[in-house]
């Protein structure tokens, strides 16, 4: 893997691994109790509070922690669901008849065309305010993109001679399914379920700072950032905190997504050894010698036309000898003498 893909994945897995590592944490110690007040309105960091109090005295790092349980839970949860859904359809799909795969393909064109905010916003308006709703929405939301990908995969597998010669083997599709298709489009999924993963963190935090995510007394970086936007020059800290960690998130997930896809994809690995220093052309080699492979096929043309020349020249000569005329046995007074089937005259 090259060094610039590499250091991708990295970075990436790092911010998100640290983040899960902190929400691990707050499930088993917490700074202060959630709805504990007694730090005093916008206190600064310090004094016991590390990245000091919001508006009601609750302290920020401890909001911080409850809210990165909501943002991890909201990304697994939507990613389970979407997975679920799309790949069930995508695969269906996949597998339908001309007609019905068009009118799938039409039917997720417009269900990804149609914006995820809006429809988890309508989901999430008619379900009622919660984790679980939020969830779904975003989920369902996620399905259509995850369902269109699979559809296409599918395809492209199911076009391959291996999967003609297990047909023919009678190996039954339920077990092509789960030996041949999805272990080939499982890389591709990964890293679009990873990118999908900080879409719906993304999600999440809007729709909580619209009002329709997380109720309170749950923490959520979304709401964070809303109640702290009227205080954000009197007490920064409070809206750059969750600010701060939602970006971290989301670009710790892109990462890891840009370095799988790179990890993951074959026509990448090759690309990078056709092009890498090892794989190029040593330098005790000369621009004539690294010339040569593409001039084989010409020079063995040129060698068979040849031999094909030779052996017709020596066909001719063999049947020049064989002959038998007038002129080879001819005497000196004109009159022919017989053959000798030695090959030898005789005089």
């Amino acid at each position: 893997m090259s060094r610039r893909r590499s250091l991708h994945l990295g970075i990436g897995l790092t911010l998100v691994l640290l983040l899960a590592a902190a929400v691990v944490v707050s499930y088993l110690w917490l700074p202060f109790a959630p709805d504990d007040t007694s730090g005093g309105r916008l206190s600064p960091p310090g004094d016991g509070h590390l990245l000091g109090t919001d508006k009601l005295g609750r302290d920020l790092f401890t909001q911080l922690l409850l809210g990165g349980r909501i943002a991890f839970a909201t990304g697994i949860g939507a990613v389970a669901v979407g997975s679920l859904l799309g790949v069930s359809f995508g695969l269906l799909a996949g597998f339908a008849t001309r007609w019905l795969d068009d009118a799938a393909a039409v039917a997720l064109d417009i269900l990804i065309a149609f914006p995820t905010l809006l429809l988890a916003m309508i989901i999430v308006a008619g379900a009622g305010a919660s984790l679980g709703a939020a969830i779904l929405a975003i989920g369902i939301g996620m399905a259509a993109i995850v369902a269109r990908l699979t559809r296409v995969l599918v395809k492209q597998v199911l076009a391959r001679e291996y999967i003609t010669a297990a047909r023919v083997a009678g190996i039954s599709w339920p077990r092509i399914v789960a030996s041949h298709i999805l272990p080939n489009i499982a890389p591709t999924l990964m890293v679009n379920l990873a990118l999908q993963a900080g879409l719906a963190v993304l999600a999440e935090a809007s729709l909580s700072y619209l009002g329709l995510g997380t109720p309170p007394p749950n923490a959520s970086w979304g709401r964070m950032l809303f109640e702290a936007q009227a205080t954000a020059l009197t007490a920064p800290v409070a809206a750059l905190a969750p600010g701060i960690a939602l970006v971290a998130l989301v670009i710790g997930l892109n990462l890891t997504a840009d370095g799988l896809r790179d990890l993951t994809d074959p026509t990448r690995r090759r690309a990078r050894t056709a092009t890498s220093p090892a794989s190029s052309t040593s330098p005790a080699t000369t621009p004539e010698t690294a010339a040569t492979p593409a001039s084989e096929p010409a020079a063995a043309t040129a060698a068979s036309a040849t031999a094909a020349a030779t052996a017709t020249a020596s066909a001719a000569a063999s049947a020049a000898e064989r002959d038998i005329s007038p002129r080879r046995a001819a005497g000196a007074d004109g009159v022919a003498e017989p053959s000798d089937p030695t090959g030898r005259s005789e005089r």
